[in-house]
Parts: structure tokens; sequence; C-alpha cells
């Protein structure tokens, strides 16, 4: 017997009604013979459990099987479940067997695959539609704008707009496509298409919509034209707060910075997002003193700065590198708890590496209770640059959901911190796993192939960055230029550079360098000649390569005139890298005295750099009344840097030896004296340097030392072995003086600060087995006369032969022999010995 029941009532639940109570309705209906047979409660059931949980796909299939007719309705809501249920195969069948299809059906499959992230399915799909709906269309440029194919959106839309033609309906004419595309020409800097849009929009009469016009004005303020935002703003009948922000910003990031003024004291009262416009603006044109005026202005307003406020500041004076008024914004900060989110730290993070200050950045990180993404990522970078390239590994591990950004800032800090395999292992992961490689990951692959010299494993790079479109550009370019050079083969770099169309100063410079590091000089200087008539300037960093060209190849009259001529011609200041190329220029040449002269005529103080150049060039020509002249202006500067560090005990070393005995000489009892001192005031003096610099301080240390006092540390590494002991305690020490202690003081602060383990390690453990001098110098002749006579692959096949065979026989780490044949083995014929790649 057929249950009677009110079909009305039952579809109106079914609108509302939970899964559960869904299903007891259908099986009320089941036993009433309204379902199958009749289609109105039939489309209510799809429909609601089309809009319930997916566990329920199975119930919507069976009963739209069981329907003996079907309509469109139908359809869709099948569709729409499977949709849900993420089976858009499934869906993409049904939508193919529906006997007809309206703009419904249509609109529900596209946006469904979209909501897929199959685009190419969706794009398919759109071109294939009859009437081009804006929804639908809307939809996939949307989709396509977020994943960042801007120039695929386009090319879609002309090819949509072709197929419509003058369509009332086509998607030309709707608003929000419209407001699509605008907002991504604004985003991507495509600014001709933007104007096309423009055109359309005033073809269409609908220029006037709020919406289009304020993605308008900002497209045109981002593009750079003010002059066609401020006529779309004036044509508005009433101008909203967000078209005006949005000029502000404009016109501030220009430089125009009165005219933002007088735009934003049009407001009586302005808002927040008014007062960070005015500022981010000033942020983006680098005007610290600007924005600093600006947020104390708005301090002594009504209005109180936001996050967004605090990041904008910090950004500029991170830029500015000024630290002072930074701390300030800090304090403040502090004071009302803006710290504590997440925009504001990263902002800080960001502001305090900029400036150098690394504790500090580190400091912020750890007050922070929460950490995304950027934030982990802004760490990356920061434990990077200060050398704790393991916490940055560290860091990178912890990240769930790992961004492109977070894989480049870990193969950026790789390679920059001399881990150059790790570095390409890691680009080959990032290569397995399908992330999508863009121009950052592609350089610093090709930066780190250059470390190591494989110019097989770069071209393998370039070869996938040709299939990426990537060929062509500038940062990419150059890196290959740069591992070309590195690796010896200029011709490659110069084909790669003449191949590039409209080379940038950037190009420009790489090649520059190359020419210099290659010893190609005359070819160097016609290459800045070459540059100046294509009409780029040079830079600082232009005539630093120029300046490097002469003084590898001797050229000192040119270099002498170029440096001269960078000021005069070109309104470039010289900065402490250019006295020091020119410093480095005269002491090759031969010209001490000249070279004395230039320092004392700096306009700023020399720094121990300068000095320690010309100690060489002095110890070179065997002039040692000169090196002890400028042994005494070293030893007169105070300073606590590392560099200077490392001068000073040079000098000391360099000091001649009275008597017999190393031990008893003076300059040693001035080497001992020296170190208690440094290494006595490490904590207060160098701890504020990053990390990582006081190790490399101390195994330089260890290496001067076994230059100057060979055997007697070699006696030391004798007593090591016998006693069997790692390093020499105090009740050791006793009647040992000279170099001995110097070298016994310096392994007790080698295992404090840690720098005994690791590569490092390598010339603490291996004193006993320091070459001779006659080792040094049979090796220095078989690797330096292929090389003097062009045979550089002979050199390296040498390195790699005996070197290695050295490290086996004598059971040396491979860094231990660096340390040793480093002056008279060039640095690039370690990375094809077999020991240094395991």
């Amino acid at each position: 017997m057929a249950v009677i029941i009110d079909v009305r009532n039952c579809i109106q639940l079914l609108r509302s009604c939970s899964a559960v109570a869904g299903q007891q309705l259908h099986q009320l209906l089941l036993k009433s013979g309204h379902v199958p047979s009749s289609l109105p409660p039939s489309n209510s059931l799809l429909l609601m459990y089309a809009r319930c949980s997916p566990l329920h796909q199975h119930d919507a299939c069976r009963l739209f099987d069981e329907m003996p007719v079907k309509n469109c309705f139908s359809y869709n809501s099948v569709i729409t479940s499977h949709l849900n249920s993420r089976d858009h195969h499934a869906a993409l069948n049904i939508f193919r067997s529906m006997p007809e299809r309206n703009t419904f059906s249509w609109n529900t499959i596209i946006t469904g695959i979209v909501s897929t992230g199959n685009l190419d399915m969706a794009r398919s799909l759109l071109i294939e539609m009859p009437v081009k709906d804006p929804v639908a269309c809307n939809a996939v440029l949307h989709r396509y704008v977020r994943r960042g194919r801007a120039d695929e959106a386009f090319a879609l839309l002309r090819t949509v707009g072709q197929c419509s033609g003058a369509d009332a309906s086509s998607p030309w004419n709707d608003p929000f496509v419209l407001a699509t595309i605008v907002g991504a020409c604004a985003d991507w800097m495509k600014y001709d298409f933007g104007r096309q849009a423009h055109a359309r929009m005033v073809v269409s009469k609908i220029e006037q919509d709020l919406v289009l016009s304020c993605a308008l004005v900002n497209m045109y303020c981002k593009c750079g034209d003010l002059d066609s935002a401020r006529y779309v703003l004036n044509g508005l009948t009433q101008v909203d707060e967000f078209s005006l922000s949005a000029l502000i910003y404009g016109y501030a990031s220009c430089g125009h910075l009165h005219e933002a003024i007088r735009l934003f004291d049009r407001k009586e009262e302005p808002s927040i997002a008014m007062w960070n416009s005015l500022i981010s603006g000033c942020a983006f044109a680098c005007c610290g003193n600007d924005a600093f005026a600006l947020f104390a202005r708005m301090m002594r307003s009504d209005v109180l700065p936001d996050s967004s406020t605090y990041a904008s500041i910090l950004n500029v004076y991170g830029f500015s590198v000024m630290v002072n008024p930074g701390q300030q914004i800090h304090g403040c900060g502090l004071k009302c708890g803006a710290v504590n989110d997440i925009i504001v730290a990263s902002a800080l993070i960001d502001f305090y590496s900029k400036c150098g200050l690394w504790e500090d950045a580190c400091r912020a990180f750890r007050e922070l209770r929460f950490h995304d993404t950027i934030v982990l990522n802004s760490m990356i970078t920061v434990y990077s640059n200060c050398g704790q390239i393991e916490e940055a590994r560290r860091i990178f591990d912890m990240i769930t959901g790992k961004s492109v950004i977070s894989w480049n800032s870990m193969v950026v800090g790789l390679s920059q911190n001399g881990h150059a395999r790790d570095a390409l292992g890691l680009f080959c992961e990032m290569h397995r796993l399908g992330l999508r490689l863009d121009k950052v990951a592609i350089a610093s692959a090709l930066s780190a192939s250059s470390s190591i010299c494989s110019i097989s494993f770069g071209e393998q790079i370039f070869s996938l960055a040709t299939v990426l479109g990537l060929q062509s550009d500038h940062v990419v370019a150059s890196s290959l230029i740069d591992l070309y050079c590195k690796c010896g083969s200029l011709a490659n770099g110069c084909r790669i550079f003449e191949e590039i169309d409209k080379p940038d100063e950037v190009l420009w410079n790489s090649m520059l360098i190359g020419h210099a590091s290659n010893g190609y000089g005359h070819e160097a200087l016609e290459l800045l000649e070459l540059m100046k008539t294509k009409g780029i300037k040079p830079s600082e960093r232009t005539f630093i390569a120029v300046l490097s060209a002469c003084c590898h190849s001797g050229l000192v009259k040119e270099g002498l005139t170029w440096f001269h001529r960078m000021q005069a011609d070109f309104s470039v200041s010289p900065s402490a890298e250019h006295y020091a190329c020119v410093t480095d220029l005269l002491v090759r040449a031969g010209r001490l005295e000249e070279s004395v002269e230039f320092i004392e005529n700096m306009p700023f103080e020399a720094d121990a750099v300068s000095w320690t150049t010309v100690i060489g060039g002095c110890k070179a020509q065997g002039n040692e009344a000169m090196m002890r002249k400028v042994a005494k202006k070293l030893m007169e500067m105070e300073s606590s840097h590392p560099s200077f560090a490392l001068s000073y005990f040079h000098v000391l070393c360099c000091q001649p030896i009275p008597g017999p005995h190393v031990g008893g000489s003076a300059a040693a009892k001035d080497v001992n004296k020296w170190l208690d001192e440094i290494i006595g005031g490490y904590d207060s003096s160098i701890r504020e340097f990053h990390g990582g610099d006081d190790q490399k301080l101390l195994i330089s240390l260890l290496k001067i030392l076994c230059r100057h006092y060979g055997s007697s540390v070699r006696l030391l590494g004798l007593i090591h072995r016998r006693r069997n002991i790692e390093f020499l305690s105090n009740s050791w020490l006793q009647g040992i003086a000279g170099p001995e202690m110097a070298v016994t003081k310096l392994f007790s602060s080698c295992k404090s600060s840690g720098a005994h383990k690791g590569e490092y390690g390598a010339i603490v453990h291996c004193m006993k087995n320091i070459p001779s001098e006659n080792q040094i110098q049979a090796t220095a002749k078989e690797v330096q006369n292929p090389l003097v006579s062009g045979r550089r692959k002979e050199a390296l096949q040498y390195a790699q032969a005996v070197l290695c065979g050295y490290c086996e026989e004598n059971g040396l780490p491979p860094f231990c022999i660096w340390i040793t044949f480093e002056d008279v083995v060039p640095s690039y014929c370690w990375t094809t010995c077999r020991c240094f790649q395991c």
C-alpha cells in the first residue's frame, strides 16, 4: 500500500535538510511511488545529495540511473555531485552524454574543472562553448592569473573575443572579466594590454563602473602612467577611497611626493589606508626621511598605525640601511604589541637582515609565537647570509608546505656558503618533484656549477632553462657567462653574450669580469669602449672589473687613467674597492712607494686589507725596510675586524728572526703576547660579527703559522701523535715557547669555538703531515709549467693524479693539502680531485 505524503512539502524540506534527513525523505518518496518516476522530487533529491557530503555521491548516481526521465537540471545536479567528489572525469562523461546543454551546464562543468586545477581542459571546454558566458570565462581567466600565467590569460581572452565577435554578451563587455584582466595587467605590468582593455570599456560604455574605474586607476599607477590615472579619477562622479589611495601611492612611488601629499590633504580625515599608501609609496621610492616625517605626523594625529604601516616604514629603513630610526620603530611596535603580528615580524626580520644585524634578526625570529612560510623563508636567507647554513637547513626542513621561494632560498644559501654540490642536489630534487623552476633557481644552480667548474652540468641546466623559455633571461645568461669564464672557456661566454638581444649593464659587467679573470686586459678595455657606444652607462661595478683587468694584465697606465676618468667623465665616485684595485695595481707593478702614497691620500682611512697588499708586495720584492714601515702603520691601527687581526698577525710573523731558534725570537714572543690579547678579548670584540668569522679567523691564523714556522709546527704535530691526544693540555705546555705555544693556544681556541669539527678541523688534526718546502716547490713546478704553456687539461690531470695520491698516501683530508698548496696550485684544480668530490 502506497504511503500518501505531500510532495511539495518534501521538496521544500529537501532544500535545507541534512544528509540523514534527506535519506529518510528519500525512503518516504520511494514508498509513495513518487521516486524515481516523478521528475520534481527526483531532481530535488539529486540536488540534496550534490549539496551534502561527497560520501553520498553513490546515492545520487544510483538515483540518477533509476530515473526514467531526465532533464538538464538532473544532469547538472549529478555533474555537481561528481565535481564535489573531485571526480572530474566522471563529471565530464556525464556532461558529454547530455542530449541538450544549456548555459548553466557549461558554466557548471567549466567552473568545476577549474576548481580541480586542470586549466588546459577548462580552456578547451571554454573554446568549445557555443556562447561564451562571462561566468565561465572569468573563472578560467582568474585561475590563470592566480597561477602566474598572465600571458596565457591574455591570449585566451583574445581567442574568446574573436569567437564572440561583436556580440553584446561577449566577455569583452563584461565588467567582472575586464576587472580581472585589468588587475592582472597591474600585477604583471602589462601596460599595452591594459590600455586595450580600457579602450574596450569606452566602446562598451561601461567605463563609469566604479569597480572598473578603481582597477584602471590602480593599473595606470603601477605602470607609471599617472596622467591617465588622474584622467580616469577625474571622470568619476564619486571618488572612492581605494582609487584615491592608489593614485597617492602612484605619485609617491614615482618620486612626486608633493603631488601625493596634495591629493592626500584633500581628505579632511584620511583613513589608515591612505596613510599606508603614502608611506608605502615613499618606501618604494626609498625616501627614508620623508617616510619617517609622515610616520611622525601620523602618530600626532588620531589615526593609529596598523601592521601595514609598520611593515612599510621598516621596509624604508631596510633599503636605506637606517639602523637607529628602524630600531625606534621596533620600540614603538613593542609598546603597542604590533611586533606580534606576523606581517610586522617578517618586515622586522627583513629590516635587520638588510642592515647586516644578523643577531637582532635571529632574536626577533625567536621571539615570535607563530611562524608562517614567509617568515621561515626569510630566516633561511638570514642564516645563510651569516654563515649558519646548518641552521638554515634546519629551518628549511621544518617547513611543511615548501613554496618555490623556500627551495630557491635554500639553493642560493648553499651555493653562497660553498656547498655547491648540496645546492645542485637540492636543485635536482626540485626538478624531480616537478616544481616550477624560475630564473632564480636556474641562476643559482649555474652559480653552483661554476663553483665546482662543471661545464657539463651547467650546460645541462641551461638546456633545461631553454625548455622553460628562460634562455633569453639576462640573469640566467649572466650566470652562464660567469660559468664559462670561471672555467676558462671565454670564447663560449662571448658566444652566449653575442646571442643576447640588447644586453643590459649586468651582462656587460659579467663579460668584463670574465675578460679580467682570464687575463685579457686589452680586450676588456675594448669591450668597455664598445659598451659606451651602445649607450650603456658604466657603473661602480663596471669600473671594478676594468681596474681588475688592468691589474691582472699589468696595464698600470691604463688603469690609472680609467680610475681618474670614472669620476670626471662618468660621475662615479671611487669606493674602497676601487682604491683597493689601484693599490693592488701599483703593488704588482713594483711601485711600492707610489702605492703607499696613494693609500695615504685616500679620502677615507685605509683598511687593513690595503696595507696587507703592500706588505705582500714588500715580501715578494724583499723590501724589508718598506715592510717595517708599513707594519708600523698597521700595528698603530685599532680594529676588531677579523681582516685586521689576520693582517696584524701576518706582520708579526713576517718580522726577521734574530736567533737561531724560532722559539727564542722576539717576534715569536710578540706573536704569543698578541694571541693572548686577541683570544682573551674574543668574546667582547669579535663576537659582534656574524657567525663563522671566529672559526675562519682561527683557521687562517693556523695557516699563517704553518707558512712561517713549518718545521716547528711539525714538531708539535709529533708530540700530538706520540701522546695520542687530540689537543695538548696545559701540563704539556711547560717548556714550549715560540710558535709551538701559539699553535697550542690556537688549538684550544679552535676546540672551544667548534672549529676543530668538519673540514676546518683538517688542518688541526693533520699538522704532522705538512709537506716539506721541497715538496711544495716540486708541486708548484709540475702544476704551473703546463698552465703557463696553456696546457690547462694537463695541469688538471696532474692535480687529480698527484695531489689525490698524496692525500691517500699520507692519510690527509684534502682540505689540509689545499691549505698547504693553495699559493702554488690554482683553486679550480681542486674541484677535479676525486678526494675532494667524496
